[in-house]
């Protein structure tokens, strides 16, 4: 298994995901710059919420809409650009929720795991919106999702890829980060990284 594909709309939480399996020894965080960070405090406190690569138009590693126009070698070519270390590779892109972007990875790279994340539409908009909106400084979110009304209509078109591959992929729905690291056979993280989902008012599934 060479990638973690991590889908999920803005203001689904998915960022805090990724960032509770990100420090188990299995995964290759090379891809870590403090450039590639970004803190916030929604939560209540400040937090580091983004961290690592993303993936998606218009952002640091730009893939298209579309991904079926890039060829496997492409596309690999992509996701390795920001890592020079081993281990697994998470790769995180909203677009990836879209049906035939979530269908391409599964053709292309069908011992990788999709971890899906869903939260409501009105949930994910309110919560990117609390978090900085489209003064995030890192990811770039100008240039693909444009303004605040194509950006719920973005989400609401990504959770509908996100709920059309949830029901039609009967695999593994999970409540915690433990199990997450246990659909995805790798070690778990440090203790500091445990999240419970149902707390973070967030579902998780791998598919």
């Amino acid at each position: 298994m060479k990638y973690i594909f991590v889908a999920g709309a803005p203001g689904s939480k998915w960022s805090s995901v990724s960032k509770n399996i990100y420090y188990s020894a299995d995964i290759d965080c090379s891809d870590y710059s403090e450039a590639r960070t970004y803190w916030h405090d929604a939560p209540g406190q400040l937090e580091l919420m983004h961290l690592g690569a993303y993936f998606d138009p218009g952002m640091e590693f730009d893939l298209p809409e579309h991904l079926g126009s890039l060829t496997k070698q492409q596309a690999e070519e992509q996701f390795d650009a920001p890592f020079d270390g081993t281990g697994i590779r998470i790769i995180k892109s909203h677009i990836f929720s879209y049906t035939n972007n979530i269908e391409y990875l599964r053709e292309l790279w069908p011992d990788c795991p999709i971890v899906l994340i869903h939260r409501g539409d009105d949930a994910c908009l309110g919560w990117w919106v609390k978090c900085g909106h489209f003064n995030i400084t890192y990811p770039d979110y100008h240039k693909y999702y444009q303004d605040l009304r194509n950006m719920a209509t973005m989400i609401k078109n990504q959770n509908a890829g996100i709920l059309s591959a949830w029901n039609q992929y009967p695999d593994t729905e999970v409540y915690n980060n433990l199990q997450l690291c246990s659909a995805l056979s790798i070690s778990v993280p440090p203790v500091d990284y445990w999240q419970d989902y149902k707390i973070s008012d967030v579902r998780v599934k791998v598919i």
